[in-house]
């Protein structure tokens, strides 16, 4: 794949997703099926607005269905699936409609509280949509009126899997398909951080007092969306919370108001300043935590420790009647550590939101900052 993002005078290669690589097998093994002919080069889009162009391998051809695999290519972030095989059979059904299935090497979700069904195959949602959409498109192409039966595997993610958090997540078997937009963006953690130094040096340059940052896709989307606010001068921060406000003082910015979601936010709580996994995962142990101390008994405290999302954990708060207690000590917490990290400096606030039920907590002028924002986008 050929397409770079510059960070400092580097040139980082980005790739593209387990779900890119499910679509295009998919997609190629539809074609082949219904046209007949063999491909060698299979077009699909992303969200991200990229269009990739991507080589089926190992195709097989029966009259009842083809299999081809896509080969994962993670550009400049190499991780474990990097080079590995993702393979989709398509055969024609008696139905009407296309059903997704996981083949070997695809984990299956066991237990609820996950973007997939319990039951079902770990597909996310984005790559199931694109999967989706772009074999629908090839149906309408061939005047196909009857149903296809999509199955993906990736036989190397049975041991893959093992490294990761997929079995305790109650992802069992193999790996997951994921992506949100369809592209890998080179993650190395100094490119990272030093991408975001760029983007904070920029709004400085332009006057700009008054910063405002999400973690990634997902804060984005909310600020956005939800909120309403104007992301064109918005910084990203991935992971790097700690980087994000020793650098936010040292530019002389005067305000910082930080939007995520709760499952990296919660973890400011504890005074992680990176919220990656690998660092630390105390997210549903301190909402056990401040359960109890709202009154909550063991047995409860054991349910939300064991939550496997924090969304999860927000269903049993709010059952038990402690939901607005809990998060405004989480909230409390955030603002402690953040001001703790910028030793008074700056004003800093944070806004945490969930996908499933929006805004959770606010610590004390996260309220202020929004409006302060707001009144920028006005005035723009």
């Amino acid at each position: 794949m050929e397409e770079y993002q510059i960070s400092q005078g580097k040139r980082l290669r980005c790739g593209y997703t387990t779900g890119s690589c499910a679509t295009a097998a998919a997609k190629a093994a539809a074609v082949m099926l219904l046209t007949g002919e063999r491909i060698d080069c299979v077009q699909i889009d992303t969200p991200k607005g990229i269009v990739l162009n991507l080589e089926p391998e190992e195709v097989e051809v029966t009259a009842a269905k083809v299999t081809c695999a896509i080969r994962k290519d993670s550009g400049d972030d190499p991780d474990d699936t990097n080079g590995i095989l993702i393979y989709a059979t398509v055969g024609k059904t008696g139905g009407h409609d296309i059903e997704l299935c996981g083949g070997n090497g695809i984990g299956q979700v066991t237990k609820p509280g996950l973007a997939c069904a319990v039951g079902g195959p770990a597909i996310n949602p984005t790559p199931r949509r694109m999967i989706i959409d772009e074999v629908t498109k090839v149906m309408k192409a061939a005047d196909y009126q009857a149903g296809l039966k999509v199955t993906i595997a990736a036989p190397a993610g049975v041991e893959i899997a093992k490294k990761t958090f997929n079995p305790r997540l109650g992802i069992l078997g193999g790996i997951s398909i994921l992506g949100t937009s369809g592209i890998v963006e080179p993650m190395s953690e100094k490119a990272l951080v030093e991408t975001m130094y760029v983007e904070i040096d920029a709004q400085a340059a332009a006057g700009n007092k008054n910063l405002l940052v999400f973690f990634g896709n997902y804060g984005e989307d909310f600020t956005r969306d939800v909120l309403g606010l104007d992301i064109a001068d918005a910084v990203t921060c991935s992971n790097f919370v700690g980087e994000l406000l020793d650098y936010a003082v040292y530019k002389g910015f005067e305000t910082l108001l930080l939007i995520g979601h709760s499952g990296k936010l919660v973890k400011l709580a504890q005074g992680v300043m990176n919220t990656h996994s690998k660092y630390a995962d105390c997210r549903t142990e301190l909402l056990a935590l401040h359960a109890m101390f709202a009154g909550a008994g063991t047995e409860v405290g054991k349910e939300i420790a064991g939550s496997l999302t924090t969304d999860e954990a927000v269903k049993v708060l709010q059952r038990e009647g402690i939901f607005e207690e809990v998060v405004g000590k989480i909230t409390e917490r955030i603002d402690f550590y953040m001001q703790h990290r910028v030793h008074g400096k700056i004003k800093t606030a944070a806004l945490m939101f969930s996908n499933v039920y929006g805004i959770l907590g606010k610590t004390a002028v996260a309220d202020e900052l929004v409006k302060l924002h707001l009144k920028d986008k006005q005035e723009g």
